[in-house]
């Protein structure tokens, strides 16, 4: 049995294409807040020799899927079919849309579903009203899973193991004075979001921003995906988000058990 074990890993070692996942990992340095990096700077974010980068950088300049000033290298608009590949094969972001739609249409929130990727959230539909948070959200948005009440939400229905070895390696940043960034703490809250079934998330992304947020239980048990509703603190109280917007998630993530 450990020969078996043995050789399939020699053979998923072979599988292993090193030089795309640094291409790909050239690729995700850019971001937001560095939407124009050097050279120096992509070797420094990814890890890898300025040499290497180089190669890298210039390749996907070559591509078209990066532009060179002569100082700064940024990506161009040709990286979208990468995101739109995925959006455009998959089902999941068009069978959750008009769930969300109708969400806010029924409570003149914003609404979103997201997927769990590494320690973050991404966005996979979004059906806004307003524009809630200082930066803008949409597809493809990114955001640490920790602070957020769609991360929580899929966080604390994952497998102990899964759990064990996020909590152990993940950096609980601060985003306001009220994020918690104790990992007892944070554990807690989680233990508290798996037992009442949903997360509720006061001011610790952004100042000003309330939001909750169900798990999608799949057939199979698992959680993968997770809807929320965000409103302004000020406005909407975590009381009334959970008598008017609680039922409503749950609605929708019992129907989409079934279709997902």
């Amino acid at each position: 049995m450990q020969n078996e074990l043995t050789l399939d890993q020699r053979s998923a070692d072979r599988d292993f294409v090193a030089s795309l996942e640094k291409g790909l990992s050239v690729i995700e340095a850019f971001d937001a807040s560095r939407p124009r990096l050097s050279l120096s700077d992509v070797a420094k974010l990814t890890g890898i020799t300025r040499a290497a980068a180089r190669r890298y950088l210039l390749t996907l300049t070559k591509l078209n899927y990066a532009e060179f000033d002569g100082r700064y290298f940024s990506l161009t608009p040709r990286v979208l079919r990468l995101g739109y590949a995925y959006l455009s094969s998959a089902s999941l972001s068009a069978q959750v849309q008009p769930f969300l739609e109708r969400i806010s249409e029924e409570t003149g929130e914003s609404s979103s579903a997201a997927v769990l990727d590494g320690d973050d959230i991404v966005y996979i539909a979004r059906s806004a009203t307003r524009r809630i948070m200082s930066i803008g959200l949409g597809v493809g948005s990114r955001l640490p899973a920790h602070c957020t009440a769609l991360g929580r939400a899929i966080l604390a229905f994952q497998p102990e193991d899964e759990f064990r070895a996020y909590l152990q390696r993940v950096r609980l940043e601060a985003r306001t004075p009220k994020t918690i960034t104790d990992k007892s703490a944070f554990q807690d809250a989680l233990e508290a979001t798996r037992a009442q079934g949903y997360a509720i998330v006061n001011e610790e992304l952004e100042y000003g921003l309330r939001s909750i947020a169900v798990p999608v239980v799949q057939k199979n048990g698992k959680v993968t995906i997770a809807l929320n509703l965000s409103a302004q603190a000020g406005r909407v109280s975590a009381e009334e988000m959970e008598r008017r917007f609680l039922p409503l998630l749950n609605s929708a993530s019992e129907t989409l058990r079934y279709m997902l």
